[in-house]
């Protein structure tokens, strides 16, 4: 699978924060609890689809996203969302995505960061129910820092205000299920938008 593509990354970002700016007021909580040089698993809230150029905007090192499949399904938008990180996720047919996952595995061990939206669509001003199967998949074979991130809209005028907080690193421990971390990282990113 071919990865991101840099040019169209920064083009995108730069015209994603001149079209965002009349709109939305970016601001930013947490940027030391951002790795680096190393991978890193970010899991934010998701609240609208703007998120994820907001996130991108918010977040200084380029990111992979895991994305619903049905983004890719023509050749334009297909070639469009894959050169700017996205990698495609069939979560009702998760073997139809083995190629997209062995992809991700290659991204995390190259060091990259990838965003998990852990309720995988978005849910406004409330908590939607997590799904555990991609983290289960990340925490079989690494040990590396999941990030909760929280993000939160209000309203300003004709601009909202969009607050993205970056938590604490949070590892894993492996003789834990899966589904009682993400259960408490849920709770982290509940806190860190101001939903709980």
């Amino acid at each position: 699978m071919e990865g991101r593509k840099n040019w169209v990354l920064k083009t995108i970002k730069t015209a994603s924060g001149i079209l965002l700016s009349p709109f939305f007021r970016l601001e930013r909580d947490g940027m030391e609890n951002l790795p680096q040089g190393s991978a890193f698993i970010l899991l934010p809230k998701h609240q609208r689809w703007v998120d994820i150029p907001l996130l991108s905007l918010a977040t200084p090192r380029p990111l992979y996203y895991i994305a619903k499949h049905d983004l890719f399904k023509n050749s334009l938008s297909n070639w469009f969302i894959r050169s700017l990180g996205g990698i495609p996720l069939n979560r009702q047919r998760p073997l139809e995505s083995r190629r997209s996952l062995k992809a991700m595995i290659e991204f995390i061990k190259e060091g990259e960061g990838v965003v998990v939206f852990p309720e995988g669509t978005y849910y406004r001003n409330k908590m939607g129910p997590a799904n555990v199967g991609i983290v289960r998949l990340i925490l079989s074979r690494f040990s590396i820092p999941f990030i909760p991130v929280g993000v939160n809209y209000s309203r300003q005028g004709v601009r909202s205000l969009v607050q993205i907080n970056f938590g604490k690193a949070i590892y894993a421990d492996p003789s834990a299920p899966a589904s009682s971390f993400l259960d408490n990282v849920m709770k982290d990113i509940a806190e860190l938008s101001g939903l709980c």
